[in-house]
């Protein structure tokens, strides 16, 4: 009952391969890539500066940017 010897490890790739295929590998490992670029896009996003709250004139309440976008349209 000691560690795997070579022949264990060989048998595992070769079923491991069987299972998965080179093209399925490949496609699992594009999108996993695929998935990190998003991830950092959208951190990059998230941590871009937002601006800064503008005070109304009228009646001395901020207005936030996304309801100025509101009114605009």
């Amino acid at each position: 009952m000691g560690s795997f010897s070579i022949w264990h490890w060989l048998v595992v790739g070769i079923i491991i391969l069987l299972l998965f295929g080179k093209g399925r590998f490949s496609d699992m490992m594009g999108d996993v890539a695929k998935g990190i670029k998003s991830f950092k896009k959208g951190m990059a996003e998230d941590d871009e500066a937002k601006p800064a709250p503008r005070i109304d004139a009228a009646s001395g309440t901020t207005v936030d940017a996304e309801k100025q976008a509101d009114k605009a349209s």
